[in-house]
């Protein structure tokens, strides 16, 4: 489907009470595997096996945070946030990819140093407390997967759970190499891979959350196919001041200056209905807001898109 048409994730939504119950148990198995790799990671000698433990550490805090979230996020609109508190969970993610980014330069960082100076490593025990991490791991994505596809902020800690899985992989595969080669510098290297999957992983799905804080268009919607298909309704003589935004994740908005031809004022009601019908059969959008103007009473030299600003 091309880009500005409607696309079905715009009418998917998602049970306010679904998931809370699984989210609560990923938490508390990602808490408990955090111990366990923390103390795996000190007796056995493995920076990659603390790397892992760490990213544990940030999954069952991103976990609580998305929990947190989207409780917040369930509120109705009230006289404070009269928008509702929807945003709640893309703060969230927003807050999740931001620790990923500093998690994976921080990993680097002692991998780097290990480089220089190898330690030894318990090789049996790595692997060991690995292949659990391994096994909570695939618990957790199975215990998120779902929600992960219509939430920005349950998909967040979803993908710190799949880095730590990849990142079980990795560990148990240095355990491995070290076990039968006792080459240590594996340890540092794999912690490298592991660090360098974070901030790709994190870098690359950022963007999203600071898009919609940002008030910025949604990316699946193009913004010049909305302003012609309004211009093409019967009766409309321009539109200008138009913003496209996402109120949440799911709820594309647009408001805008809507012209009306002066021979038409009469029927302006049934013009505005005809924009608001074309914008929603041909982009999903049901959050409209229209201004009218009379074409012989419109701004004057208005922007097209969005309103100039002012200083003093």
């Amino acid at each position: 489907m091309r880009k500005g048409q409607r696309l079905s994730k715009h009418h998917h939504h998602i049970d306010p009470n679904a998931g809370n119950t699984r989210i609560f148990w990923a938490v508390a198995i990602n808490i408990l595997l955090t111990v366990a790799q923390i103390i795996g990671g000190i007796l056995s000698g493995s920076l990659a096996l603390i790397a892992d433990a760490i990213h544990n550490l940030s999954d069952a805090l991103s976990l609580i945070l998305a929990f947190v979230a989207r409780r917040i996020a369930q509120r109705p609109a009230d006289d404070t946030m009269t928008f509702g508190y929807g945003r709640a969970e893309i703060v969230a993610a927003l807050i999740n990819y931001t620790t990923l980014i500093l998690l994976g330069l921080y990993l680097t960082y002692e991998a780097i140093l290990r480089l220089f100076e190898p330690t030894s490593v318990d090789g049996w025990l790595v692997v060991i407390i690995a292949i659990f991490a391994l096994a909570v791991d695939a618990v957790t994505a199975l215990l998120t997967y779902t929600l992960s596809k219509e939430s920005m902020n349950i998909r967040a800690a979803f993908l710190h759970n799949i880095a730590d899985a990849l990142g079980s992989v990795a560990v148990i595969i240095a355990g491995t190499v070290i076990i039968l080669y006792d080459w240590r510098l594996i340890d540092p290297l794999i912690t490298l891979l592991i660090a360098g999957y974070i901030l790709w992983q994190a870098v690359t799905e950022v963007g999203g959350s600071v898009r919609i804080l940002m008030l910025g268009s949604p990316p699946d919607l193009d913004t010049h196919a909305i302003l012609k298909s309004i211009r093409s309704v019967p009766g409309v003589e321009d539109v200008h001041h138009l913003h496209l935004w996402q109120m949440q994740e799911h709820e594309p908005a647009l408001d805008a200056h809507i012209v009306i031809d002066e021979d038409l004022w009469n029927e302006a009601e049934q013009v505005k209905r005809a924009v608001k019908t074309a914008l929603h059969d041909g982009f999903g959008l049901s959050h409209i807001t229209l201004e009218l103007e009379c074409d012989t009473h419109a701004c004057k030299d208005p922007q097209q898109i969005g309103h100039a600003t002012t200083t003093n």
